[in-house]
């Protein structure tokens, strides 16, 4: 799973002209069941998105293709990390339950 955070590069006048196609990009990605949650960091520097386990090129090639990445209006930090407790909602996505099964 990963942590995603982005940061944004730009003033939010030239964010908020590209912001309803980024939410879309967003929408897209969990349609395809790739992302988790997802939301705007407070203050409003940038987002978090929370993905479903994937392979680490995978996620580069989506997030290359957010709005934001494209106009060069955002950073993006990746935290790799394997969870190992859950909330019961999540247990699916619990790695080392997975590893046992």
């Amino acid at each position: 799973m990963y942590v995603v955070l982005i940061t944004y590069t730009a003033p939010l006048e030239e964010i908020d002209y590209v912001l309803a196609d980024h939410s879309a990009w967003i929408g897209k990605q969990y349609e395809a069941g790739y992302f988790l949650a997802s939301g705007r960091r407070d203050p409003r520097t940038g987002g978090v998105i929370i993905t479903r386990p994937m392979n680490r090129d995978k996620l580069n090639a989506l997030l290359a293709t957010d709005p934001f990445a494209l106009r060069k209006l955002a950073h993006y930090d990746v935290i790799a990390f394997t969870a190992t407790r859950t909330a019961r909602e999540l247990a699916h996505f619990n790695e080392a339950i997975m590893e046992h099964l």
